[in-house]
């Protein structure tokens, strides 16, 4: 048999993916302090725009800006709101400062705000998280809010993430229990990809399956140490919610972290804006996908009690009604993406869904 008759050694194939992964990740005790050492490491520039919240700049912004003043050149921006007019004025701001590098310091709102910019600009930018809540810390996609509800954009993944658990540890723990619920709900989030396969062709990643799957199955296991003001808890989530970013960022989408259940949440927030957190939302979700699915979705509940985050519309004061409309509606959120709140769910089965959350 000549090499010629192997087909792993075809000469014409062609298959190519670019993928972005942060080169440091330093998860820790007073991380914030080894900062100057992660810049000496990736040497991204002399010259740089720090991003924070009101709020986040006493909680970790003035740390950072301590920490390098001597040897960088700083500028500082405040990101009260996000949407296209304070984007705008963030990416001038770096102009402006001649800005080499971005460091987001805040939550959610502000590192979407520093990724945005940074692909925009096209510079490198660190995230420093002072929460966990969600999974955006370290994927390259941001949510941006519009008047038709939050869409997902493209943006840069970071080239590094320094998140200190002492900070962390310290937010509200909703905070947490939020991050964990988005994690745990990248179960259903393959479950449907993996239907998108096999009812549409979609092309799968088996590697971003396997560690999206193992990071939820992580979070579920140590559910009993998820504990408000806990370093370790802090820790816990926040190495998952790094380990669900990389999986995105193997599959070159949101595939591996973002299913019905998320198709779910973005349609209650354009019901019902600010209504919730995001990952409370996606956690709820992902109870009530996990049921069609046909898997164990009480296991998934029992999780999200343990770590304190909600299960039912009525602990987050969400009328039922609502949540109905939102699980019927979900399919009009990117319908390019198939998943099992696509395949024909009617208003009968989805208030079905919704009583069931509250069985015992």
């Amino acid at each position: 048999m000549s090499a010629d008759d192997i087909n792993v050694l075809r000469r014409d194939f062609s298959k190519s993916r670019w993928t972005q992964l942060p080169r440091d990740v330093l998860v820790g005790h007073n991380a914030i302090e080894q900062l100057p050492a992660i810049l000496a490491d990736i040497k991204p520039g002399r010259s740089a725009l720090i991003i924070t919240g009101t709020a986040t700049r006493e909680v970790a912004g003035n740390q950072v800006c301590a920490v390098l003043n001597h040897d960088y050149s700083i500028f500082h921006f405040s990101a009260t709101r996000l949407d296209a007019g304070l984007l705008k004025e963030a990416e001038q701001a770096g102009r402006e400062a001649g800005a080499e590098f971005i460091i987001g310091v805040g939550g959610g709102r502000v590192i979407d705000t520093a990724k945005i910019v940074s692909y925009n600009l096209d510079i490198p930018f660190i995230s420093v998280p002072t929460a966990a809540s969600h999974d955006g810390i370290v994927s390259g996609r941001a949510t941006l809010p519009t008047e038709d509800g939050n869409v997902s954009v493209q943006a840069h993944p970071p080239i590094a993430v320094v998140a200190d658990t002492g900070i962390i540890a310290r937010a509200p723990h909703r905070l947490l229990a939020s991050g964990c619920a988005d994690v745990i709900s990248n179960y259903t989030a393959v479950l449907d990809w993996e239907l998108a396969h096999r009812l549409r062709g979609e092309e799968i990643s088996e590697y971003a399956v396997s560690l999206s799957r193992m990071t939820a199955e992580i979070l579920v296991k140590n559910s009993r140490l998820i504990k408000p003001g806990q370093e370790e808890a802090a820790w816990i989530v926040v190495k998952a919610l790094v380990s669900s970013g990389v999986a995105m960022s193997i599959a070159g989408s949101s595939r591996p972290a973002s299913g019905g259940e998320h198709k779910f949440a973005h349609a209650l927030e354009r019901i019902m804006p600010g209504g919730a957190l995001h990952g409370e939302v996606c956690g709820i979700g992902a109870i009530m996908t996990m049921y069609l699915h046909g898997g164990d979705w009480r296991a998934i509940r029992q999780s999200l009690i343990q770590i304190g985050a909600p299960t039912t519309p009525e602990q987050l004061k969400i009328p039922d009604r609502v949540v109905t409309e939102a699980l019927l509606s979900a399919k009009d959120i990117r319908p390019e993406r198939f998943t099992i709140l696509d395949t024909g769910i009617t208003r009968e089965s989805a208030e079905h869904l919704v009583q069931m959350l509250y069985e015992e």
